[in-house]
């Protein structure tokens, strides 16, 4: 949403002055809207514009340290954190297993993934309609790494965004040499340390150590694997940066959808801030806003934008620019709150936040959601059992007239347990079951496979397809019980 300014000399973001004097009210919004027309990041001809956001402060911003340095807590120790012996958190795609929170999921489990999937969007979809894109700013790791890690890295070494333009504008002297080698060399350790770090949460922290102490070459898929992920980050964190955010992630895109006027985002309080005017200390002017329009809000943006001209894409949310401007309105003696958390009917209509049927019905959804993930989480079985008729093959006479059919079957171990396993046929109760080769043996968090032959009295057949309901038994105690038909004569 455009704010609707009071300021005859509307402005595109960053100060390039399209003078609205003598213009209709159709021309002056036509001016005061023209920033959706093009992005900060990209210049008139195209070429990449880059930016240089000065060096944030202020109490939000150490708030977002405490915020980022528990995620990248969470995230590097992530791997090490084991449960009965086994991780925490395994996303293993090439063997189709996940560990959250020491619980298994394999492919049997697919429907779970799905469902917590959906669960996980409509809880996006709720979060953003309430607080906006909070997310982006304060916990994505994209922004995470990018401000917290790299960023700081850059203003370590080169300095704050005045000296950063400076360097990249000079010739490649001495000095510049040894920044761009000093800081380009530590992207890449934390690059290749990021890349360690997802590797570990496909493959297992174990599996990793066996690389570095077996040697990569003796490891070349998860070698490649690690040096792939790695130079994809240090491409990202060292080049591409706030594009990503801007180009690829599709979540600023969907805010357009999810946002209302009662989603509270970083806003400009343009009912109090316009018109914009020069102003010193303890000056008041009631002809002119709060907004002195030093457009320092614009300088801290990592992502180019002007907050004043209201609701953007390219906003992430990450509050420097409300850093900045209480600053300035410290020093010219005014209320903090220019630049906050809002909605837009609050900054118009001075309305508080309250619950509306949108919210409403998206928390309902997202309440039974929960409700029905976390009943099948509970009620799901251990070991899950899968019978299935041999494929191509029809059923045979044994010699004492009986009916036989041949099978595959198939044991899912979730747990860290080990059990020996035998199959009781419970449905018909004259039906018998013939293992073929040695007892099948279920090792933990494993898959046991096996073939056995079913065989009927034909007097006990329901015709053609009879139900089979089969138990698998490990010494004592039932393990699953399963259904599968048999195929007899007509």
């Amino acid at each position: 949403m455009a704010i609707p300014t009071k300021d005859p000399k509307a402005t595109k973001p960053n100060g390039r002055g399209i003078n609205s004097n003598g213009k209709s009210k159709t021309q002056r919004q036509f001016v005061a809207d023209a920033f959706r027309e093009s992005i900060a990041t990209v210049d008139q001809q195209g070429k990449r514009n880059w930016i240089y956001p000065k060096k944030p402060k202020g109490q939000l911003h150490n708030y977002r340290v405490i915020v980022a340095v528990l995620c990248l807590g969470i995230m590097f120790l992530g791997p090490f954190l084991k449960w009965e012996g086994q991780p925490m958190f395994l996303f293993n795609l090439f063997e189709r297993k996940f560990i959250i929170f020491g619980v298994t999921f394999w492919p049997q489990d697919f429907h779970l993934f799905v469902l917590a999937m959906i669960t996980f969007f409509v809880f996006i979809v709720l979060f953003t309609v309430i607080f906006g894109r909070l997310w982006c700013g304060w916990a994505c790791p994209q922004t995470i790494f990018m401000e917290m890690v790299f960023r700081k890295i850059e203003y370590l070494i080169e300095g704050d965004a005045a000296k950063q333009r400076k360097l990249n504008k000079a010739p490649w002297n001495a000095e510049k040499i040894q920044k761009k080698a000093l800081k380009w060399t530590i992207f890449a350790a934390i690059s290749f340390l990021i890349g360690n770090t997802v590797m570990a949460y496909l493959v297992g922290v174990d599996e990793l150590s066996k690389m570095v102490t077996e040697g990569p070459f003796n490891h070349m898929g998860k070698f490649t694997g690690t040096i792939v992920f790695s130079s994809i980050f240090f491409f990202v964190f060292a080049w591409f940066r706030e594009q990503a955010c801007i180009v690829l992630c599709p979540y600023g895109r969907l805010q357009g959808v999810l946002l209302d006027n009662d989603s509270i985002n970083v806003a400009y309080d343009y009912v109090r801030g316009e018109p914009r005017g020069k102003m010193r200390r303890g000056q008041t002017d009631e002809k002119k806003g709060d907004c002195i329009d030093c457009k320092l809000c614009v300088q801290v943006c990592p992502t180019g934008i002007d907050i004043r001209n209201g609701t953007q894409m390219e906003c992430v949310n990450c509050t420097a620019c409300i850093d900045a401007c209480d600053e300035v309105m410290d020093k010219i003696q005014k209320p903090r709150g220019l630049v906050r958390f809002a909605s837009d009917n609050n900054i118009k209509n001075k309305e508080k936040f309250k619950f509306t049927p949108r919210i409403i019905a998206y928390s309902v959804v997202l309440t039974f959601l929960v409700g029905v993930l976390g009943f099948l989480l509970v009620s799901r079985s251990d070991v899950e059992t899968t019978i299935l008729r041999t494929p191509g093959q029809l059923f045979q006479r044994a010699e004492n007239g009986n009916i036989t059919n041949l099978y595959n079957v198939q044991v899912v171990n979730k747990t860290i347990n080990e059990y020996p396993i035998e199959f009781k046929v419970i449905y018909p109760e004259n039906a018998t079951i013939r293992l073929i080769g040695k007892d099948m043996f279920l090792k933990k968090q494993n898959i046991a496979k096996g073939t056995f032959f079913v065989e009927i009295p034909k007097k006990d057949l329901d015709g053609r397809k009879t139900k089979v309901v089969v138990e698998v038994w490990s010494r004592d105690h039932i393990l699953d019980r399963t259904k599968t038909s048999f195929q007899g004569p007509n």
